[in-house]
């Protein structure tokens, strides 16, 4: 068992020069894939530095760049962790070649709505760290302080799924549940060394059956989905009177929702109902904040308008709903109608195994549309998967989309990624190697399994 563990932290580190990963080698200078020295200041601050790479040229694949473009025969060229050039036919002196004839480019995956490391594998009570719920309210609570950053879900959703980033959220029991973090999925010994330099915290809120069952089952408000916003008013007008007075006098949960109500923390509303979705929209600009995303939003084709018109996007499955009576009236073509409505659509997770999957997911939701008439080209689905979440995280300006000067995140496919016969065959993070299909070397393996039945397997 000794030897084994030295044998994969040797492999470990020469993949992942571990000296860097929490802060403790040479800081590389300031770019979109780094955090500037001022981030030092903030609580529980990213340490994330980007592993070790090498100047790549990826030519011959077809590529989506995630911003909605195709390129056939193309190029993708990135150096120093960003992405140089995408087109086709260019230069490719000083990269390392890799022939893509026959496959495909990507973005990174991203999902907007996952709880790994706060409801980590193995499943077990004492790693249940995902919801606070001992209040319909703890805006004060950070998602990031139950990250355990050893869950072997990390790893699985890089090699099966080319997840290069994602969005920790604590659970739906509460109205407000706390905030969010977003981090790369890379391998780090801190949360802080996974963190995403730059991005934004979110607040996970939620209405509907979740908070009123689990507060009125307790005797306590709310216990009805009246209950649930008049708690959520209250809620924001002692945040107005904090945020309009007094700062320095300190209080956890305030210092959240003022930042809210400052535009610097981005709301994440679980919502399966159309009509209190409406309600929320409604909520938000009483209290002079807006919603990003609702999330699961499986009757949001419903209102796909009023969701375009206040430049709200849907976090959805492709095909799940019925679980309880409010996702009862969900349909396949949901994310069909949003895109012809001209709304923002996302294909999220919420699951260990689906984050392994979210192309498909997205493929799913198309071939829905295709039978109800509706053609969505393949490079927008991809969007869905990729940009458009980056976009409703607020990182869109560093990642999401392959565009110079963005990080160098970015999948290689064995084939279309709309297929279900497809998974990554490379997968960069900052422009590192992460994972190779092709090289049990660079196939990460948690800490936390050395020497455990299934240790890094892929299937």
């Amino acid at each position: 068992m000794l030897a084994r563990t030295l044998a994969a932290f040797a492999c470990a580190s020469a993949l992942a020069a571990c000296s860097t990963m929490d802060g403790g080698g040479q800081s590389p200078s300031a770019s979109a894939s780094s955090p500037q020295a001022s981030e030092s200041a903030e609580p529980f601050a990213s340490t994330y530095q980007r592993y070790p790479g090498h100047p790549t040229a990826l030519v011959g694949a077809t590529v989506y760049d995630g911003a909605g473009n195709r390129i056939d025969n193309g190029t993708v060229l990135f150096r120093d962790g960003e992405v140089v050039e995408v087109g086709s036919g260019l230069g490719t002196e000083g990269y390392d070649i890799i022939d893509g004839t026959g496959k495909f480019v990507t973005p990174g995956v991203i999902d907007i709505h996952s709880h790994l490391g706060d409801y980590p594998t193995p499943s077990v009570d004492a790693h249940s760290d995902g919801n606070e719920a001992t209040s319909p309210m703890t805006p004060e609570v950070w998602a990031e302080h139950s990250v355990w950053p050893q869950d072997p879900g990390f790893t699985r959703a890089l090699a099966n799924g080319g997840v290069t980033a994602l969005q920790i959220l604590p659970g739906s029991a509460n109205l407000t549940g706390g905030r969010s973090v977003t981090l790369k999925n890379v391998a780090a010994r801190t949360v802080q060394g996974m963190k995403f330099p730059g991005a934004p915290y979110g607040m996970k809120m939620a209405c509907g059956e979740n908070p009123k069952r689990v507060y009125g089952n307790r005797g306590r408000m709310p216990s009805t989905r009246m209950g649930n916003f008049a708690v959520n008013r209250q809620m924001w007008l002692d945040a107005k009177a904090y945020a309009e007075g007094d700062r320095s006098r300190r209080d956890l949960g305030k210092e959240t929702l003022a930042g809210v109500l400052d535009g610097d923390i981005l709301v994440h509303n679980h919502c399966y109902r159309a009509d209190e979705m409406a309600l929320v929209m409604d909520m938000a600009k009483e209290m002079g904040y807006r919603v990003t995303a609702f999330h699961h939003a499986v009757e949001a084709y419903k209102i796909g308008d009023l969701l375009r018109e206040n430049d709200v996007c849907s976090a959805i499955w492709a095909d799940w709903f019925g679980f309880k009576m409010e996702s009862y009236d969900g349909i396949n073509e949901n994310a069909a109608l949003l895109w012809k409505a001209g709304a923002c659509v996302i294909i999220h997770s919420d699951d260990a195994n689906g984050i392994q999957r979210l192309n498909q997911e997205a493929a799913q939701a198309q071939a829905a549309g295709l039978r109800m008439g509706l053609e969505i080209p393949d490079a927008e689905v991809v969007g869905w998967f990729t940009l458009n979440a980056a976009k409703a995280m607020g990182i869109d300006a560093m990642t999401g989309s392959l565009e110079p000067g963005k990080m160098a995140d970015v999948v290689l496919w064995n084939g279309d990624p709309l297929s279900v016969y497809s998974r990554p065959e490379k997968v960069w993070i900052d422009g590192a190697l992460m994972f190779d299909a092709l090289d049990p070397k660079r196939r990460p393996v948690s800490d936390f399994e050395l020497g455990q039945p299934g240790e890094g397997d892929v299937k």
